[in-house]
């Protein structure tokens, strides 16, 4: 059978064309002008527990870490009143090598007696555990805590923060890392004059002999 001339060699014809692969679609870009970098940075600012570098900050809003640090600056300037408008009652601090929000020290009283009449008087089982965690371990990292306890203590921490029962002894320069303690408040609510007068824990816990003598006897 003599092959048709006319015919398309068939190693060269075009495969069959197949759906087109799904393209991930391109966000669009963020304007980087100074007010809106600030209005993005206040936004998340206003949300973080711990200092972010301006690194985190700039991938967060989007924006080159030169624009975030002009952006930190002005928003600095601007609680600060230095732009002409009023001192705020909270300021834009530096810690460790990041940056957050931070009530004002002078208002810190008026802070703490507004929290503790909207508190409730009780405390939850998970606002409990993490207190024992934090009394029996400080200083000790939010990490820490969360490790321990298998959970996530953020917003358990911010009650206990805020119910003054705990505070921030210092942030680790290298990591950013907050270690918390716990205040005399608490020594007063527990009715003790040290954490020396904490009850030893090694007897409340299990060492594990009922479970290897039962083991032992099957």
């Amino acid at each position: 059978m003599t092959a048709d001339p006319t015919a398309p060699d068939a190693a060269l014809a075009p495969a069959a064309a197949g759906p087109a692969p799904a393209q991930t679609p391109i966000p669009a870009p963020r304007p980087s002008d100074p007010a809106s970098v600030a209005r993005r940075l206040e936004a998340i600012l206003l949300v973080v527990d711990e200092p972010q570098s301006l690194v985190s900050l700039a991938a967060a809003v989007g924006a080159p870490v030169p624009a975030v640090r002009q952006a930190v600056e002005a928003l600095v300037a601007d609680y600060d009143g230095e732009t002409g408008g009023p001192v705020r009652g909270f300021e834009l601090r530096e810690v460790g090598g990041g940056w957050r929000l931070y009530v004002r020290e002078e208002y810190d009283d008026v802070v703490g007696d507004f929290v503790n009449t909207q508190a409730p008087s009780r405390l939850s089982q998970a606002a409990l555990e993490t207190l024992a965690v934090i009394a029996y371990k400080q200083p000790v990292t939010r990490g820490q805590v969360a490790s321990i306890r298998a959970v996530n203590v953020d917003s358990v921490v911010r009650t206990l923060l805020a119910r003054g029962l705990i505070t921030e002894v210092f942030t680790d320069p290298d990591t950013g890392a907050i270690h918390y303690g716990t205040t005399d408040q608490l020594l007063v609510n527990l009715g003790i004059n040290s954490l020396d007068e904490l009850p030893h824990i090694s007897p409340l816990l299990d060492d594990g002999a009922d479970g290897f003598d039962g083991e032992v006897l099957k």
